[in-house]
């Protein structure tokens, strides 16, 4: 929804003069009060000169205001800060995004997902975590869904200080369409390939007719996919086979895409962090957020958060499990198939907080909300595989990945559990607290902010994101001319 008109400033009331009738009577009393001596007649007289003068002043109207140009996505000030361009975002047609929010009990086979789309994508305010989290940041807490990121991106766009109203002023054009909500309905169950690709298909067509994509073929276009890349990427049309084609639509060739989880061997995708359950209301709220999990005082050396999967031959996170559960001294264990394991629970908050490390095995991808669930509370994500770090989070994370994390190969794990705990002992506490400052300088970066919040001079992940493709968008543009 785009900003309302800002509305008209208040009347201001100002104390008229009083009439010429008033003044008259003003004079008329002063003069009566004069001597007959010529010197007292003389300074009555400078008397009444000042007192008109006074009057006259009174009865001016006051000076006009400057004049002031309101310019909500483009002030002097913005062009500074948005050296990189703007952003224009499409009003796509309401079955793209609007009306699945409001239809949001129809998106889900299973259940309503009409709270996990609330507030603007962060969900309902978080419960329960007196003791946990310190009674003022609670109010910054909410049970975010961990496939929300396009609600919350769509949002925030909606108020971004580099947004541009003016499609010729713009160097990214923003598609707010829900394609993870849109799909998410038809991944399950006897749906055909064609309900699967309906909405993208839709969304394509309208964009494709619009004069910014007819001037550029898509290619200043990007988009933003609230669930893994591969549920995308269906390479058929054989109703058995998972997921949406999307992604290799034809008119999808020069889109640049945001995931949560990327593919590694696309250039047109980048990783961006999974949304977790803080969303900081300042720059203040960040800061006592840091200190806490700087000075925690932590319990446990390793933390495994997860369930079994007993359908996946060999699951590796019943391997961690089993593994956690005879290491109890060392492992603390949430096992999510007793506890609630809902997104950010306070168990799973409280464990991460207790722990100097927490094993990060696979998701139904390479990589996991988990894992930003584990950063948040200051503990040190332990992987298993290379593409959980690997190609990944680029825009977000350090490069080089061992200086906040640690990698044990899992083919090492299956042929002896016990190298985890050998290889996590190692660490001195030196080296602990190295680690752990990485993670808490870069925290900022991997969080999500309300609209309109003002968080100083931090960036959070949104601002990061946008700041990246704007730089790309404009390189881009940059190596047209050059070459032309």
């Amino acid at each position: 929804m785009l900003p309302s008109t800002p509305p008209p400033p208040p009347d201001h009331h100002h104390h008229h003069p009083k009439k010429p009738k008033e003044l008259r009577t003003t004079l008329h009393s002063v003069k009566s009060h004069i001597s007959a001596h010529h010197c007292a007649w003389l300074s009555a007289t400078v008397l009444l000169q000042l007192l008109i003068i006074l009057f006259l002043s009174r009865a001016s109207p006051p000076p006009p205001p400057p004049s002031v140009h309101h310019h909500h996505f483009e002030s002097a000030d913005e062009d500074r800060t948005c050296k990189n361009g703007r952003i224009y975002v499409y009003d796509l047609p309401p079955m793209l995004n609007k009306d699945l929010l409001e239809n949001c009990h129809d998106i889900d086979p299973w259940s309503s997902r009409c709270t996990a789309v609330s507030n603007g994508g962060f969900g309902p305010p978080a419960t329960g975590l007196s003791g946990v989290v310190p009674a003022n940041l609670t109010p910054a807490w909410y049970w975010t869904d961990m496939y929300a990121a396009e609600v919350i991106y769509h949002d925030r766009m909606n108020s971004y200080k580099c947004r541009t109203l003016d499609r010729n002023q713009a160097t990214a054009f923003y598609i707010p369409f829900y394609a993870g909500l849109a799909v998410g309905k038809f991944l399950w169950f006897n749906y055909t390939s064609k309900h699967r690709d309906f909405h993208a298909a839709e969304m394509l067509s309208w964009v494709s007719n619009q004069d910014p994509w007819k001037k550029s073929n898509g290619s200043d276009h990007f988009i933003m996919l609230g669930r893994l890349t591969w549920d995308f990427r269906r390479l058929t049309d054989d109703n058995g086979e998972w997921g949406t084609k999307f992604i290799y639509m034809p008119l999808m060739k020069n889109v640049l895409r945001l995931a949560v989880e990327k593919s590694q061997w696309d250039d047109l995708e980048i990783s961006i962090p999974y949304p977790t359950s803080f969303h900081p209301r300042s720059e203040p709220d960040i800061r006592q957020w840091q200190t806490l999990i700087r000075t925690r005082k932590r319990s446990s050396l390793f933390t495994f958060v997860g369930a079994t999967r007993k359908k996946i031959r060999n699951d590796f996170r019943g391997v961690l499990m089993n593994y956690c559960k005879t290491e109890s001294a060392a492992c603390r264990v949430v096992d999510c198939s007793v506890a609630r394991c809902y997104d950010g629970a306070p168990a799973i908050l409280e464990a991460f907080l207790d722990s100097d490390f927490c094993l990060q095995p696979k998701g139904d991808g390479f990589t996991r909300r988990s894992a930003f669930d584990c950063m948040l509370a200051g503990s040190i994500p332990v992987f298993f595989w290379r593409g959980s770090f690997e190609y990944q989070y680029e825009w977000h994370l350090p490069r080089d990945a061992l200086t906040y994390s640690v990698f044990i190969d899992h083919g090492n794990v299956r042929n002896d559990t016990s190298i985890i705990r050998n290889v996590l002992e190692k660490f001195s506490r030196e080296d602990i607290e190295k680690m752990r400052e990485k993670i808490i300088d870069f925290l900022p970066r991997l969080l999500y902010s309300r609209s309109n919040t003002d968080l100083g001079s931090v960036e959070d992940a949104f601002d990061v994101a946008m700041d990246g493709v704007l730089r790309r968008f404009k390189q881009q543009k940059m190596d047209t001319k050059l070459k032309g």
